[in-house]
């Protein structure tokens, strides 16, 4: 028993001091950790957007390779919160795929440079073991589906857009998000330019949505894409690359031309040059539901935010000449992880937007 007694005091002596350590050490991802180290060089730090995420850490490092004096980190904790720290001055720059509201932007003294940095398309992705080939999903039903009102892959309304597949009698379980995310704003916008019922009587638009249908909600693009991947019977919205970097199947979606497109580098960029000459002075642009016969339907643009004014000459240069090489040589690089490289007229008016930070 004395054995016992001690070996339990050891144990919570070793507990306390894990716990204590952990308490003190800068939190991986976070504000501190990037102050942690102090050798010399500039730290910028970022936060934001799910979406983006993967394009902007390969961007940072290419971009690391040709300016070694800088230290870039970014961590992806969804567009709300992005918004939430850049507000409240936390990191050097923010990302979301929600433009900020002229509310949201008023609250930043220093004032905001949006800049239009990457393109990207919301796909449905999904899991149905031993179903093999192009699952379609026409408008009013991947609505529905989202609604809670089509609750069966062998529903009827999907058995005829899909004669070719062997459908199951199984129960579908919508995956959603469950933070603050750009991707459900800019998926929500869609549903809501496409459907009456969910604009005026379901969710609507946010970045957080109350969602219905008993949805499985979790946080970010790659937790929805982890747990379509291991769930059958599931169905969930993601940033078109986390789906295909899981090799998950995506469905194929009716677009407002009546034509059922495939996510590809030829369907996004048709939806994007569509709408690029639309592009407000503000460079807010949304594309709830693009034009053409060759466009994706949910197509989204992804933002950094900036500071107007930087108090250190170093840090706003530092910052500047990462954002124009983004629009420039991060462009290519965006294309081969899935993302749409910015028409020449949107790239240009970023470019105008990074040239006004002081």
């Amino acid at each position: 028993m004395k054995r016992l007694r001690a070996l339990v005091r050891t144990t919570l002596v070793v507990a306390l001091a894990t716990i204590a350590s952990a308490c003190h050490a800068p939190s991986g991802g976070g504000v501190d950790d990037a102050a942690a180290v102090d050798d010399g060089s500039l730290r910028i730090r970022g936060a934001g957007a799910t979406f983006p995420e993967p394009l902007y850490q390969e961007w940072l490092d290419r971009y690391s390779e040709v300016t070694p004096e800088v230290a870039f980190s970014y961590v992806g904790v969804g567009s709300g919160e992005g918004i939430r720290r850049f507000i409240a001055e936390e990191v050097d720059f923010g990302a979301s795929d929600a433009a900020m509201s002229d509310a949201e932007i008023a609250r930043v003294t220093r004032g905001v440079e949006l800049i239009p940095a990457t393109a990207g398309m919301v796909v449905l992705a999904y899991n149905l073991p031993g179903v093999a080939g192009d699952l379609r999903l026409p408008r009013d039903v991947y609505v529905d589906i989202f609604l809670g009102r089509i609750w069966r892959w062998d529903n009827p309304r999907i058995v005829a857009a899909n004669p070719h597949l062997d459908l199951p009698a199984k129960v579908i379980q919508t995956v959603v998000r469950r933070d603050g995310s750009g991707t459900t704003f800019a998926f929500t916008s869609h549903l809501s330019a496409i459907s009456v019922v969910w604009r005026d009587e379901g969710p609507g638009i946010g970045k957080e949505i109350d969602w219905p249908g008993g949805a499985m909600a979790v946080k970010g693009n790659e937790g929805v894409a982890q747990r379509v991947k291991l769930s059958p019977g599931t169905i969930g919205y993601m940033e078109y690359g986390f789906a295909r970097r899981l090799g998950l199947p995506i469905a194929t979606l009716e677009n407002r031309a009546g034509r059922f497109v495939r996510p590809d580098a030829a369907s996004g960029s048709a939806a994007l040059a569509a709408a690029a000459d639309a592009m407000p002075s503000d460079l807010r642009l949304f594309l709830p539901d693009p034009a053409g016969p060759d466009s994706y339907p949910v197509v989204s643009l992804s933002w950094i935010l900036a500071y107007g004014r930087y108090s250190e000459p170093a840090r706003a240069e530092a910052l500047k000449g990462l954002f124009r090489w983004a629009l420039q040589d991060g462009q290519p690089v965006a294309e081969t992880l899935g993302y749409i490289p910015l028409p020449e007229p949107i790239a240009t008016k970023a470019a105008t937007a990074v040239a006004e930070i002081r």
